[in-house]
């Protein structure tokens, strides 16, 4: 573990300042930049500044969070002042700045940010407002967003990100959305442009921008909820699906938190990773496909309901789980008879984690039932019927009855990642 570094003789003052320059700055911001003997920020900040700031001028490079360490050491003996748009706190360069010098060696300035500024032109409620950032990220990511009746807040990447935007919704059923870009915001060019969705023509405009989203699904539109157990037809796939009413016990044995990481080992189609995702946008999920296929098809569903962020993984378990992080959940959906595989799964499990896995197969359950003798935990049965036309009539048609094993490694269990040979 490498030393923490030493504190700065002084303290970073980080300043946000927003479309409206210095006269928009409140007196205690102006003093600190005038004060400030180095000022780091994006070119377009640094230009809002009068002459009166003469500290030297440096713009961020690129890529911007690496340089952060850099720069800091650089400029240590000196007044470091920070600029960063609007709040430095929210989506901002101020925590970078907090990672490294720690809340005591930072003061913060902030100053409206873009998104107090667009709920106050359209009369929205903050805390009614759900945001999303597509600044370095995928437009993806905002479908994991899209429900009836709900206001988003869209932080944009450019001036293209309003077009990718409309057809993100309109490829997703909400064509019918009202979209509203606000740019400039707070500055004496800002300007607003009205459209829908479906009908969007509007030419790229300022890149400083904030999309505003007021959600309708079009008629035909696929319902999606909130909690596991989407509709089947959500997903593309070759028949390799945890289906709907299965996937929902499952989720709810592998209890998804914020934070936490899980192994799909045996993705299919990536339902679970997938569902797991979208409980909540700190989660995180690996999936492990032996088929490339598959894998591929993993990534397309996953982009299609709003997580792009899961990280597949081509190759059979138990090998290419080797140096994979440790996991706090786990789930095998294929695969349960692979030497090693359930033993690399258990070993690699943090304490305190769970294990669940599923089976149709005879030898598989007793594999399982195996486990569950030596190590505890619940043994199920999921047994689904669908009623079906019989002649004139309706009868049951039985789905196969799957076997889950579900379990909590003991807390005083040791974990590590799994250090199989790759080969």
């Amino acid at each position: 573990m490498s030393p923490s570094p030493a504190p700065l003789p002084h303290s970073v003052s980080v300043v946000g300042i927003g479309a409206d320059g210095w006269p928009g700055l409140s007196g205690t911001a102006r003093e600190a930049l005038r004060a400030a003997e180095v000022l780091i920020g994006g070119a377009r900040q640094l230009d809002l500044l009068p002459p009166e700031c003469a500290g030297a001028r440096v713009g961020w490079p690129s890529p911007l969070r690496p340089a952060v360490p850099r720069l800091l050491a650089e400029h240590r003996e000196r007044r470091i002042a920070v600029l960063a748009s609007g709040d430095p706190m929210f989506y901002g360069i101020g925590r970078a700045l907090a990672e490294e010098l720690g809340p005591e060696g930072l003061h913060v300035l902030p100053h409206p940010s873009s998104v107090s500024y667009a709920c106050a032109r359209l009369g929205w409620p903050l805390e009614d407002t759900e945001v999303v950032t597509l600044v370095g990220r995928p437009a993806a990511r905002l479908a994991a967003s899209l429900h009836e009746g709900r206001r988003l807040l869209v932080l944009s990447a450019d001036a293209g990100t309003p077009a990718a935007v409309a057809a993100l919704l309109t490829s997703h059923g909400f064509g019918p959305s009202r979209l509203r870009v606000l740019e400039q915001l707070g500055g004496e060019d800002e300007r607003h442009v009205d459209g829908t969705a479906a009908e969007w023509a509007h030419p790229p405009g300022d890149r400083l921008n904030v999309i505003a989203i007021a959600c309708r699904a079009s008629a035909d539109a696929l319902r999606l909820g909130t909690v596991p157990g989407l509709p089947d037809e959500a997903y593309e796939h070759d028949g390799q699906l945890t289906k709907r009413h299965t996937r929902a016990a499952t989720l709810g044995a592998l209890a998804p938190a914020p934070g936490e990481l899980l192994w799909d080992v045996g993705g299919g189609s990536g339902s679970i990773a997938i569902e797991w995702l979208r409980a909540h946008p700190s989660c995180r999920a690996v999936s492990v496909e032996r088929d490339p296929v598959r894998a591929e098809r993993i990534t397309r569903n996953a982009d299609r309901l709003g997580v792009p962020a899961l990280q597949v993984v081509t190759g059979p378990a138990p090998t290419s789980l080797a140096g994979l992080e440790a996991p706090d959940a786990v789930f095998i959906g294929g695969g349960l008879t692979a030497p090693g595989l359930l033993d690399a799964c258990w070993e690699a499990l943090r304490p305190g984690g769970r294990l669940v896995a599923n089976t149709v197969t005879l030898e598989s359950e007793a594999l399982l039932a195996e486990r569950h003798k030596a190590h505890g935990g619940e043994l199920v049965r999921l047994a689904v019927a669908h009623a079906v036309p019989v002649g004139g009539f309706t009868g049951w048609r039985q789905a196969m009855p799957v076997t889950q094993w579900s379990v909590t490694k003991p807390p005083d269990s040791g974990a590590r990642s799994y250090k199989g040979d790759r080969s």
